[in-house]
């Protein structure tokens, strides 16, 4: 008895394809807040960097914001102390991509 026929009995009710596994992907629902998110320009080093601040939703739903905008940019990032910071002023490209999500937005700094 090969090793198939005892995988056969042992489970009896799977049945082998060749079909791919259908895996169900699901889009992330991010929390759409009251108050406006602040998008700021500073130079931190002497770099000009944009920082999002004031999101009232989960962190995991913040990072996963993050994420996005450093993909939609193609610029580098990172999340930290309830913010995004992203290298480069990028003010109006990223009010942009949040009101196309739903967000309110305030510019502040220059």
């Amino acid at each position: 008895m090969d090793l198939k026929d005892q995988l056969k009995n042992l489970f009896p009710e799977h049945v082998e394809t060749n079909e791919p596994d259908q895996v169900e992907e699901q889009e992330h629902v991010l929390y759409v807040q009251k108050e406006p998110m602040i998008c700021k320009f500073e130079k931190r080093k002497g770099k000009p960097t944009t920082i999002i601040e004031g999101y009232e939703g989960s962190d995991e739903d913040f990072k996963i914001l993050a994420k996005e905008i450093k993909t939609k940019l193609s610029v580098g990032g990172t999340f930290k102390d309830d913010s995004i910071i992203i290298q480069g002023d990028y003010r109006d490209k990223i009010m942009a991509i949040l009101k196309e999500k739903g967000f309110k937005t305030k510019r502040v700094g220059g």
